[in-house]
């Protein structure tokens, strides 16, 4: 017996069960399609603008601005290998680095990240720690003038990076071909908020964005192309009930057109399927992928909230679960606020500051603070959680400082003699 179960493979009865997808990796937020609907002047915007690269010279640095799921990664990418394969055949010198920000955000990583795209000796690589930024900056150059010919290189949602790190990195970047002869370098940034050069240096910002253009979002005509495109490649013929398309399409285009949104939810919902044994992607599948994915975001927006935006999350939800009230004022969230950061030797912010932090949290779609006027006694903002706490609870205890919160004010640490009723 004991044999029996120790030669079997838990996979053996699941390796011929899929009956949904063809190739589920075209569904993938990293995948490169061969062909852009709806993106084809963005293209050739991007390709006119990359020309001069065929004849050896410098092309612009371009900007590039779109909201999330607009196709601004995919088509940079597709641009870069179609430029790289021409260049090449065409016996010129190309390098190409693209840079996820949000992951490299420090000027020391962006330049050892580009450094590495001229050498694939591991020994003679930049390392990722150790030297000065400007023994780094050195290093770079002197690797572009040895390969020579052009470097691209995509900065992937760059205001993460002047967010973390300042614009000290791109003040080197577009300045490097200043002191590089045989090699030039041109930057294409990626960014879903058009105000973040206000933050730039004025000659970095004028040298960045020598050129730039907007991705619109899409409408729910050409999300359902895209899902359409990727679905005769990702699933077998019959896979998908005939409205899921559709569904999946209207609900994205709701959230800014976000086609990232789009092929997430066609993807869940066909994974649900499959993990049901059912031969068929349904409707019902759609709505409960759409459900979990809510969940997930609002577990990983509370998750990642700052601890003062925790320490006023907890003081509104003390607030509702003790006193029983569904609204609250600025001032009643304050006092459980003070109270907890006298508890836990947090320094106290102001209560203009945490009014602040209550429209951010508003603005998050995490509580809801609706401004009401009180006639002659002006107007106030009652305050109340958007999302129910069953939701939240299991969110909750896995962080233990909101969780500690919540324990010690059920245990009535937080209590006033009577909370403000409007």
């Amino acid at each position: 017996m004991q044999s029996a179960q120790a030669s079997r493979n838990v996979f053996d009865a699941l390796a011929g069960e899929g009956r949904i997808f063809r190739s589920r990796g075209v569904l993938s937020s990293d995948y490169v399609p061969e062909d852009f609907p709806h993106r084809n002047d963005e293209i050739d915007q991007v390709a006119h603008i990359l020309r001069p690269t065929l004849e050896g010279s410098r092309p612009s640095n371009i900007l590039v601005y779109g909201q999330t799921g607009t196709g601004k990664t995919a088509v940079a990418r597709y641009i870069c290998d179609q430029l790289k394969d021409k260049v090449t055949a065409d016996g010129g010198a190309i390098h190409t680095a693209h840079i996820n920000c949000k992951r490299v955000n420090t000027p020391y990583g962006v330049l050892a990240n580009i450094g590495q795209t001229y050498t694939t000796n591991w020994e003679d690589s930049i390392p990722h720690t150790g030297w000065r930024l400007e023994q780094v900056y050195a290093a770079l150059c002197r690797k572009a003038e040895e390969a020579g010919g052009i470097a691209l290189v995509v900065l992937d949602e760059v205001d993460a990076l002047v967010k973390k790190s300042g614009d000290e990195v791109l003040y080197h970047l577009t300045g490097i071909n200043a002191d590089l002869g045989n090699a030039r370098m041109s930057l294409i940034g990626i960014s879903n908020d058009t105000k973040f050069t206000t933050f730039l240096d004025p000659r970095v910002k004028s040298r960045l964005g020598e050129e730039s253009l907007t991705f619109p979002p899409y409408n729910a005509l050409q999300l359902r192309d895209i899902l359409e495109q990727r679905a005769g490649q990702a699933f077998h013929e019959g896979a998908l009930d005939s409205q899921v398309l559709s569904l999946c399409a209207g609900r994205a285009a709701q959230e800014h057109g976000d086609a990232r949104k789009a092929l997430d939810l066609l993807r869940i919902a066909a994974e649900m399927a499959e993990r049901d044994g059912s031969q068929q992607v349904t409707v019902d599948y759609v709505n409960r992928a759409e459900s979990m994915m809510e969940q997930d975001q609002v577990r990983k927006m509370v998750l990642q909230l700052p601890l003062q935006h925790k320490a006023v999350l907890a003081s509104i939800l003390a607030n509702e679960s003790q006193s029983r009230l569904d609204r609250q004022t600025t001032g009643d969230v304050y006092d459980t606020y003070y109270r907890m950061c006298n508890r836990f030797e947090l320094d106290a912010l102001t209560q203009r500051r945490i009014g602040g932090i209550i429209s951010e949290l508003d603005m998050q779609g995490v509580i809801s603070a609706r401004v009401v006027s009180l006639g002659r006694h002006g107007r106030t903002r009652f305050i109340s959680t958007a999302v129910p706490f069953s939701e939240l609870q299991p969110i909750i205890s896995d962080d233990s400082f909101m969780s500690s919160a919540l324990d010690l004010a059920a245990d009535g640490h937080f209590v006033r003699p009577q909370l403000r009723l409007m």
